[in-house]
Parts: C-alpha cells; sequence; structure tokens
C-alpha cells in the first residue's frame, strides 16, 4: 500500500487546499484527492510541482507500507 503524507505535510505548515492549489496550478480536485488518500494515480508533473512546492523529496511525500508484516505487540 502507498500512503501519501500529503495531509501531514499541508497541516504542520497550516497551509489550505485552495491556497497550495492557486500556487501550484495544480487542480484543486486532484489536492484534494491526495489530501484524503483517495487518489488511485497521480500525474508525475504533479508530485514534482508538489514537491517543488513543499521543498520536499517524493519520499517525504509517499511511504510504501506494507500490509503483509504481521507484527504482534510484545
Amino acid at each position: 500500500m502507498v500512503k501519501c503524507h500529503l495531509s501531514t505535510i499541508m497541516g504542520e505548515r497550516r497551509l489550505k487546499i485552495a491556497d497550495v492549489a492557486r500556487d501550484t496550478g495544480i487542480n484543486r480536485g486532484t489536492i484534494t484527492r491526495m489530501y484524503h488518500e483517495e487518489a488511485t494515480r497521480v500525474d508525475l508533473d504533479v508530485i514534482e510541482s508538489l514537491c517543488t512546492y513543499l521543498r520536499i523529496n517524493v519520499g517525504d511525500l509517499y511511504e510504501i507500507i506494507n500490509e503483509n508484516s504481521s507484527e504482534s505487540p510484545e
């Protein structure tokens, strides 16, 4: 599973979806879907624009979560 950290990053920086959309030129709906982790695919130019705007790396925005790991609490 791929986890998007956009909502966390925007929350830490107190950024609104409308502001990011206006500043980057990315469609507001795209940002909203990414923010709520509902996006099933995102164009590379959108990822590049967000990373440039937020001054982060792609790895800061997305993380791969291994769903098969069954860690038991000890």
